[in-house]
């Protein structure tokens, strides 16, 4: 069984910051907005090096998403930045009206989003915003998993005519993904082949997959493992590629059960190849305070929570 190595925990948040630097550095057309979270968002370098380029809005980010709208216009590729509460639940009129509609090309930048935002808790941290997101037509949807992803995701963004909203987190998590890798917009990665389970998982919880298939494979089953980091457009091909060999899955997600990957998953395999699949995901609820660790617990949103969802989708062959 392959191994992966955690090369040193990095918030994914920073692996926008350095793609957004290398930007400033190679496409003078890439400006960045933000709506009072410079440190947060880590955009401080892009600000300090490109200043005619970077604009603060302050904290008025529906008036953040129509003037990245106009821009467009004049042929700039404006990256806006701010938590995904306030990227989506509190701007989605303006993103709906602005940017999707017009089909504009604007890269919707979304830090802290999920239960681990941790201790801000409920009413900043949201677990509907792929939802929300990837039921606007025209609009690509990504959530990366970690530092070096993060990275390439963002400055593949730059290079696709679109509007796209890229969906990233605020805690120190596993490094695993090449330093070198290429992100290709709508394609999976295969990380591990198996032939009893298929796991499909997105953001934080691609590494608690790994860990969880180690366990699997401790008690004799093979589980494949895909890191699906484009929602819309959804890899159909790989995904049922793989249930054609395994005829089950589980979904895992940092997210509501309701309107996230999962249930992506699960049109593809009604429509295509019905499979059981089991969801790993927030039950219809809100979060709370708490530390990341104890969110993920307590939600069922870690390794093992993912391997009683395998037991029980091979249980259901």
């Amino acid at each position: 069984m392959k191994k992966y190595i955690d090369s040193g925990k990095k918030d994914t948040r920073s692996g926008f910051g350095a793609g957004l630097t290398e930007l400033g550095k190679t496409n003078p057309n890439v400006v960045a907005l933000c709506a009072d979270l410079i440190g947060s968002l880590k955009m401080d370098d892009f600000k300090d090096n490109h200043p005619e380029r970077f604009f603060q809005t302050g904290i008025a980010e529906a008036n953040m998403m129509g003037m990245a709208a106009g821009m467009t216009i004049g042929g700039k590729i404006p990256f806006t930045g701010t938590f995904a509460n306030f990227s989506t639940g509190r701007v989605y009129d303006q993103i709906r009206q602005s940017i999707a509609y017009s089909n504009k090309n604007v890269k919707i930048c979304a830090s802290h989003a999920g239960l681990t935002l941790g201790e801000d808790g409920a009413t900043h941290q949201i677990l509907e915003d792929i939802g929300l997101m990837k039921m606007l037509p025209g609009m690509t949807v990504i959530n990366t998993c970690d530092y070096n992803q993060t990275k390439a995701a963002t400055l593949a963004i730059a290079d696709y005519e679109g509007p796209v909203y890229l969906r990233f987190g605020r805690p120190k998590v596993a490094n695993f993904t090449p330093e070198d890798q290429t992100f290709e917009i709508g394609k999976a990665v295969q990380l591990l082949e198996g032939n009893d389970i298929t796991i499909v998982a997105t953001g934080h919880l691609v590494w608690e997959a790994l860990l969880a298939a180690e366990t699997l494979n401790e008690q004799g089953i093979s589980a494949e493992v895909i890191n699906i980091h484009t929602i819309k457009p959804l890899d159909d091909k790989t995904i049922l590629g793989s249930v054609a060999k395994t005829n089950c899955i589980v979904t895992a997600e940092e997210h509501n059960f309701l309107g996230g990957l999962g249930e992506s998953v699960a049109r593809v395999l009604a429509t295509n190849h019905p499979t059981p699949q089991e969801f790993v995901a927030t039950q219809d609820t809100f979060g709370e305070s708490g530390t990341p660790e104890q969110l993920m617990e307590k939600y069922g949103l870690n390794a093992n929570a993912i391997v009683k969802a395998s037991l029980k989708a091979i249980s259901r062959k």
